[in-house]
């Protein structure tokens, strides 16, 4: 079980819970403002862009290729930039804390 704290936009924490799955999954089922996950998860647009806490950049890795093509295309992102259908639920994701983009 890993516990997962989304930022949103309007200053809102959202703490979640899950066992697998992608995290962009886990928000849209919990219905976190600003993860619409439009693409289904395929990583092809953006729509789940969250920027990873300083603090818990070891938590979820680095981005692949093709995320970080992807993240190229958003004026918003940074080195901390992620896109949450990227990241899966695991046990090394607990206490990981996200700041929504959009």
């Amino acid at each position: 079980m890993a516990k997962i704290t989304f930022i949103t936009k309007d200053k809102e924490e959202i703490t979640v819970e899950g066992t697998s799955g992608s995290v962009m999954e886990l928000a849209v089922k919990n219905n976190v403002k600003g993860i619409d996950g439009d693409c289904g998860g395929v990583c092809s647009c953006a729509t789940c862009h969250v920027q990873v806490d300083a603090g818990h950049t070891d938590k979820t890795g680095v981005a692949s290729e093709i995320e970080s093509d992807m993240l190229e295309l958003d004026d918003d992102a940074n080195e901390y930039s992620r896109l949450c259908c990227q990241l899966q639920v695991t046990e090394a994701m607990d206490g990981v804390v996200l700041n929504v983009v959009k």
